[in-house]
């Protein structure tokens, strides 16, 4: 269904050109994005009236928009057509709130200052992850032609000062808005922000300043670092032609499984099989680390399938925080397979020497 810029105005199709701005400038201040911080609906809403008002204050637009309506036309299509190409280089709501907070409007076409993010996977092991590592990684990326240096000259030096903006890359300019005068900054629209005129393009660039290749950088993953983890890395980021700030390497972290251990923050998790002699008298077992060494613990008389017994601080470190995890090690009693005939004579003869006290789950299953 069309949009009535009237109706959205509060204005009949007569209103005048001062009736018009009066309406705007009130529903303007009154949904303002500022005094409405989250509110979708009232930002929605502030959209809206800026771009009825974009078309009903401009007397060709609007002249296009009430033949339309007559028609039955879509208004809503010809005020999205109004703000792409009315010739003011964007809707009258971009233009309010770049020069409101002292943005630069750009046109079409144009980069935009600074450069853009680049996001990669990385791969670690489980102990590249826990003990950190260096690694070296590909990114492909927009680099300066060492051929002009980046300037898209040939040579480096086949250009010369814009004199639209006198080597600036900015001109001033100034805008009547219902709220006042506004004068702001944008690109220049002779050298498109560079600064300067080229007058014979780099042959090797083709006049761009630069050149999409592989970069190899050796990255620095400190101990600890977790699964799913993202590390940003300043400034390896696309590049710019302008020399402006260059965006950043946004690292997304995968960590292998271990074959042994697992993890839980800085806790390393292990499960260890004790027979059930070593379980039932006790006895100092060895465990393995993730550093590939082993250490003893005292396993208690009667230890139970599935305790977990922790040793201190033999997890992972972290080192900027300067504290270090705990290793979980969990028993799982393993019971010995084709015994012989004297084996079981002397298993059955203990059986009958034990006392049903002698088993707590037993001696509470019986008193239930």
């Amino acid at each position: 269904m069309a949009k009535n810029y009237y109706e959205i105005l509060g204005v009949s199709k007569t209103a005048s050109e001062d009736e018009i701005k009066s309406s705007f400038r009130k529903l303007a201040r009154q949904y303002h994005p500022d005094l409405h911080p989250g509110d979708e609906v009232a930002a929605n809403k502030f959209k809206e009236i800026n771009e009825a008002y974009e078309t009903l204050s401009d007397a060709q637009k609007r002249s296009e928009y009430d033949a339309a309506q007559s028609a039955g036309a879509s208004g809503a299509g010809f005020g999205a057509r109004g703000s792409a190409g009315g010739g003011r280089g964007g809707s009258f709501f971009d233009e309010f709130v770049n020069n409101m907070f002292g943005g630069e409007h750009r046109q079409g076409g144009e980069p935009s200052a600074n450069g853009g993010d680049i996001s990669l996977n990385v791969t670690l092991t489980f102990e590249e992850a826990a003990f950190g590592t260096q690694k070296e990684i590909t990114v492909n990326r927009f680099e300066a032609c060492q051929s002009c240096r980046g300037t898209g000259a040939k040579n480096g030096t086949q250009y010369v000062k814009c004199t639209n903006c006198g080597g600036a890359g900015k001109v001033r300019y100034a805008q009547e808005t219902p709220f006042g005068r506004v004068v702001s900054m944008k690109p220049c629209n002779v050298c498109g922000g560079s600064g300067r005129i080229i007058k014979e393009p780099c042959t090797v660039c083709g006049g761009r300043g630069s050149m999409r290749k592989n970069s190899n950088l050796r990255i620095t993953f400190p101990a600890g670092v977790e699964p799913n983890q993202i590390m940003t890395i300043p400034g390896e980021g696309e590049r710019t032609r302008s020399g402006a700030k260059a965006g950043n390497l946004i690292l997304t972290i995968t960590v292998l499984p271990h074959k042994l251990f697992k993890r839980k923050g800085l806790d390393l998790l292990v499960d260890i099989p004790v027979s059930f002699t070593q379980a039932l008298l006790g006895d100092k077992v060895l465990v393995p680390t993730l550093k590939g060494n082993k250490i003893a613990f005292t396993l208690p008389e009667g230890a139970q399938s599935g305790m977990t017994f922790k040793l201190k601080e033999q997890g992972l470190e972290n080192t900027k925080k300067q504290i270090k995890g705990d290793l979980l090690v969990t028993i799982d009693i393993e019971l010995p397979k084709n015994l012989t005939k004297e084996q079981r004579q002397k298993i059955k003869e203990l059986n009958e020497s034990l006392k049903p006290e002698q088993y707590d789950k037993a001696r509470e299953y019986i008193k239930k």
